[in-house]
C-alpha cells in the first residue's frame, strides 16, 4: 500500500512538472568572463585546493613527467586503458597492463598506478569528468587502483563552469565526476583518504 501510495505522488508530482512547460535554465552559464588562460590557472588552483598534484608540461614533456611520477610512487605496474597514447608511457621501464573486462578488483588493488585521459575539466569547480572514451578505460580501473594520473589538454579540455561542461558531454555514457583525490570525514571530521578511490591524484596539464 506505501509502495502505491509513493508512486502514485511521484506520478502526480510529474505530471505537474510537465504542465508547468520546460524547465527555465536561465542561471548564469559560468560566474565570470575568463580566457581559456584564465580557465586553466582556476582549474590547477582549485585541483591543488582539494589535495590533487598538479603538474605542468607541452606534449614533448608528457612522457617525462609521467615516468617521474611513477618512479616517485614506487609503482612496478602501470594499468594502460585501450587508446591511451603510447607516447604517454615511453620513457618509462614500468610494467604496463592491459586493461581487461575479466580483471577482478583485488587484481585491480595490486596495480601500482593508472593512466588515464579525460573527457574534460570544469575550472570553476576543479572538477574532472571521464566518461569511458578514448584513454579513458572502464570506471572501475580510475577507482581501486590507489594512484591516478590523469592527462588534460589544455586548454581545449577545459571548460569554465558545469552549464558549459553538460553542454559537451553526453548524459547517456558513464559520467565520473572526480574532485581530487578520495576522501572522507566521521563524525569529528577526521579526513581519511582512499576510501572510494584512489589516495593520490596527479594531474598533469598539457599545454602547447
Amino acid at each position: 500500500m506505501s509502495r502505491e501510495l509513493i508512486l502514485g505522488r511521484i506520478r502526480a508530482a510529474n505530471a505537474g512538472a510537465r504542465a508547468a512547460g520546460p524547465v527555465r535554465r536561465d542561471y548564469l552559464r559560468a560566474h565570470a568572463d575568463r580566457t581559456p588562460d584564465e580557465s586553466v590557472g582556476l582549474l590547477a588552483e582549485n585541483l591543488a585546493d582539494y589535495r590533487a598534484l598538479v603538474h605542468r608540461t607541452d606534449a614533448a614533456g608528457v612522457a617525462g613527467v609521467v615516468a617521474r611520477l611513477l618512479a616517485e610512487r614506487g609503482s612496478r605496474t602501470v594499468l594502460v586503458p585501450d587508446g591511451l597514447p603510447a607516447e604517454w608511457l615511453a620513457a618509462t621501464g614500468v610494467q604496463q597492463l592491459e586493461d581487461r573486462a575479466e580483471s577482478t578488483a583485488r587484481e585491480l588493488d595490486a596495480v601500482g598506478s593508472v593512466v588515464t585521459g579525460c573527457a574534460l575539466a570544469i575550472a570553476e569547480t576543479g572538477t574532472i569528468v571521464l566518461d569511458g572514451g578514448t584513454a579513458q578505460g572502464r570506471r572501475r580501473i580510475t577507482l581501486i587502483p590507489d594512484h591516478h594520473i590523469c592527462v588534460i589538454r589544455v586548454p581545449e579540455q577545459v571548460v569554465s563552469s558545469v552549464p558549459e561542461a553538460l553542454e559537451r558531454l553526453d548524459a547517456a555514457r558513464p559520467l565520473t565526476w572526480i574532485s581530487g583525490p578520495s576522501a572522507t570525514s566521521d563524525i569529528e571530521l577526521d579526513r581519511v583518504e582512499g576510501v572510494h578511490g584512489p589516495r593520490t591524484l596527479d594531474v598533469v596539464l598539457v599545454g602547447e
